[in-house]
């Protein structure tokens, strides 16, 4: 599946700890491991949630959308952006995140890891 070049995206190595980041991964994926602090709600419950992310996204900042390796984020990013969000895809998703050794907890705020 092709999102051609209109989805915008943001490296790893461009974000900042304090960025907000959206995971949009299924829960099993969330449970094994994903960001400390990272807001989850799965692409498939995304549109019956979308309250969530307006009360807990920044009014003025960016939401960065990731998911494993960046095709799921990569949509939810480019409907976000045409309902006027500020978002963007975190290119290469989880798993570039983990390469990059950036932390990956559990569930439990124990070492996780990306499946």
């Amino acid at each position: 599946m092709a999102f051609g070049s209109h989805v915008p995206t943001v490296g790893v190595g461009d974000l900042a700890s304090g960025d907000f980041l959206l995971d949009v991964r299924e829960d099993e994926e969330w449970q094994a491991g994903h960001a400390a602090g990272a807001l989850h709600i799965p692409m498939s419950e995304f549109v019956s949630r979308y309250g969530e992310l307006t009360e807990a996204a920044p009014q003025d900042g960016k939401v960065n959308v990731i998911c494993r390796v960046g095709g799921r984020s990569a949509q939810v990013a480019m409907y976000l952006v045409q309902q006027g969000i500020d978002a963007v895809n975190v290119d290469g998703g989880m798993q570039s995140w983990e390469a990059a050794g950036r932390p990956v907890v559990d569930d439990k705020g124990q070492p996780g890891v990306v499946i």
